[in-house]
């Protein structure tokens, strides 16, 4: 299993971070045109969150709870912040030793989540007609989430081998 590219720690300084590491998602994910199963993988950039594309945030915070929907409230994770140059490797890796993927459906959308297990690092992709969205990615999984990981992809993978 390849490794994964270096963390980028935060030293301090919340504003020189952010803009750190969202250079970082630009460089590694942005710019380079990453793919899954052959079709490409774009970011949403609207609606912006402090000048920062949609997709950005949504990869490195959580919402405070479940019900709160507002882009504003959202609180960074430095677990996420510090692997965001990881979310190119998860999806490269795809189907890999240590790399599961599969669907699901989520809201009435199908979402695929790759998943890094050995590193318990996961992405979240919005499937569109003929490419992806990244949505969101999840680093250091509760053992709920791990849990769930494990009995989707199972069912997924069971539905598609019959």
């Amino acid at each position: 299993m390849s490794q994964p590219p270096d963390l980028l720690p935060f030293e301090g300084d919340w504003a020189s971070y952010e803009d750190r590491i969202y250079e970082a998602f630009l460089d590694s994910f942005v710019r380079v045109g990453v793919q899954f199963r052959g079709m490409r993988v774009s970011a949403q950039f609207r609606p912006e969150t402090r000048g920062k594309g949609y997709s950005f945030w949504h990869t490195i915070s959580e919402a405070p709870d479940r019900n709160n929907r507002n882009e504003d409230d959202r609180i960074p994770d430095l677990r996420r912040c510090e692997r965001i140059r990881w979310i190119r490797w998860v999806i490269e890796n795809a189907g890999n030793d240590g790399f599961l993927w599969w669907e699901n459906q989520r809201q009435g959308n199908t979402h695929v989540v790759i998943w890094a297990k050995a590193h318990d690092f996961a992405v979240v992709l919005a499937k569109r007609s003929d490419y992806y969205v990244l949505k969101t990615a999840y680093a250091e999984l509760r053992s709920h989430r791990r849990a769930t990981f494990e009995a989707e992809w199972t069912a997924f993978w069971e539905s598609q081998n019959g």
